[in-house]
């Protein structure tokens, strides 16, 4: 999800952390009231900001999830995917899509046209 959109989004970040909490996850970082804000990243020579939503341990294994939505920004949103996918493989960590019910179709396409479609949803 886009910054911008977080306010708006609120409710469907607070139901993602208490799935993953449910599901096993620890030491869950999010950019939300009482839980720490994951590490942010900054593009070289521009003002973008790239935070995941939620950032979770399992297993001693690292995870970042972001939030798949509409959005009126998908040019961005590809681009934050396109950065936490590469830097979760460059690390050896993983990379995971949350979507709720009414965002499957945008988020498949979203994938097809980046290039991620092996990418395993969790619909919530």
């Amino acid at each position: 999800m886009i910054y911008s959109e977080k306010e708006k989004y609120s409710e469907i970040l607070n139901d993602s952390i208490t799935y993953l909490e449910n599901r096993g996850y620890e030491n869950i970082k999010a950019d939300i009231d009482n839980y720490e804000t994951p590490k942010s990243y900054t593009k070289k020579g521009s003002d973008i900001n790239i935070t995941p939503d939620i950032v979770a341990i399992k297993h001693g294994q690292k995870y970042y999830f972001d939030i798949s939505l509409k959005s009126e920004k998908p040019k961005l949103l590809k681009s934050k995917w396109l950065f936490l996918n590469t830097l979760s493989n460059l690390k050896s960590h993983k990379f995971r899509l949350i979507t709720t019910r009414g965002h499957y179709k945008f988020t498949e396409q979203m994938l097809e046209d980046i290039n991620l479609t092996n990418k395993k949803l969790i619909k919530i």
